[in-house]
């Protein structure tokens, strides 16, 4: 039932975005591309879908799904000073600590990097960036590791659609 809602969604995308104009879809898939479960591997194949270039819509993929991603990281940012002030923390409750002890397992076994590039195998980027940051990771390195995992995904994805659609048609 989950998945045919998904597969509606994103043939309601699809439909849509081949409907406008040339110069329509790419903003279009900027703007989808900015939708988390989205993404820039979503965006790119959907765009190349449509009969966009695979280089141009791996472009407006990326940039969609950057400009949301990098302005959760910067609101993270801002809420993890506001909360913790200069960098004391606060005092936990027994259920956050339980919980952001489980979280930090995972980013002491794979770290910024690992938890950037693996993560939207399991979550958006909308969402691993901002809670990387909650949770104390540099601003700086989830940028740097965000930005290299929306483009290799938008990339990989791009590639990938490009070979479905040769072989299709």
């Amino acid at each position: 039932m989950f998945s045919d809602s998904i597969a509606e969604f994103i043939m309601t995308l699809t439909e849509w975005v081949a409907g406008l104009e040339s110069w329509q879809q790419l903003g279009a898939l900027i703007l989808i591309s900015a939708i988390p479960f989205v993404e820039s591997y979503s965006g790119s194949f959907l765009g190349v879908l449509v009969g966009i270039n695979p280089f141009v819509a791996v472009i407006a993929a990326v940039i969609g799904n950057t400009i949301s991603t990098f302005a959760l990281i910067a609101g993270a940012g801002r809420a993890r000073t506001a909360v913790t002030g200069n960098g004391s923390e606060k005092e936990l409750t027994e259920r956050q600590v339980r919980r952001r002890a489980k979280i930090s397992k995972y980013f002491d076994r794979f770290g910024v990097p690992g938890v950037s590039l693996l993560g939207p195998l399991a979550l958006p980027s909308q969402f691993t960036g901002p809670a990387m940051v909650a949770l104390g990771a540099s601003k700086r390195s989830v940028y740097f590791w965000m930005g290299i995992s929306i483009i290799a995904w938008g990339v990989l994805f791009g590639f990938f659609s490009h070979l479905v659609v040769d072989w299709i048609y």
